[in-house]
């Protein structure tokens, strides 16, 4: 569905977040094995966004709609809903804005599934025209769709919004002591997430 060489650029960096963020869930697991633990509020983000990097990395290569799309968009509405509660355990600024930015992340992925058959009108409606003009020699001016302005519009705020996630986490990265990989994992999904969407509506 994207094309090359972004389709193997962006399925590295996905391959990349979801490695990191289940190999959390698995150190996780093992060492609450002796006692039972419930899914932390970190262990909660790390799922999120481990589920969220195998979706992206299907639709990079896929391109699916009806129910299975639905069931995604039902998925991480629930992880969006899930994140807010999460506001009333976090205390320093710092960490309220990391809850803001998995918050647009989502948000952004909810978007990119819902609109990907108006962001992706241009490509779609250029090929059918193609396929029409090679059989019928023209006159396919008609079957040309695009994508609406409304749904461009929102679309760049999404992007907008993906970059100051990637901007945040990046300063996360250089300028905080430890849990640097954590913070490399979500600068390389907001970013991911961003190219993604701009991709989507070129």
């Amino acid at each position: 569905m994207i094309g090359s060489p972004w389709d193997f650029i962006l399925t590295i960096a996905f391959l990349f977040t979801a490695v990191v963020c289940l190999r959390v869930l698995v150190q996780h697991r093992i060492a609450s094995r002796s006692r039972y633990e419930g899914l932390t509020d970190m262990g909660l983000i790390h799922l999120n966004h481990g589920l969220m990097s195998i979706a992206m990395i299907v639709m990079v290569w896929v391109y699916v709609i009806d129910a299975v799309t639905w069931a995604q968009v039902a998925l991480f509405g629930v992880f969006t809903l899930s994140l807010f509660p999460l506001f009333g355990r976090t205390k320093p600024l710092a960490g309220k804005v990391d809850l803001v930015s998995h918050i647009v992340m989502d948000a952004a992925m909810i978007w990119m599934l819902a609109a990907m058959p108006l962001l992706m009108a241009g490509v779609m409606g250029g090929e059918s025209s193609s396929a029409h003009a090679s059989h019928h020699g023209g006159g396919a001016g008609a079957m040309i769709s695009a994508t609406p302005v409304w749904a461009d519009v929102v679309n760049v705020v999404f992007i907008v919004a993906s970059g100051a996630a990637t901007l945040w986490w990046l300063c996360r990265f250089l300028g905080v002591r430890g849990h640097r990989l954590h913070s490399l994992c979500h600068t390389v999904m907001a970013a991911g997430m961003g190219v993604m969407l701009f991709l989507m509506n070129v």
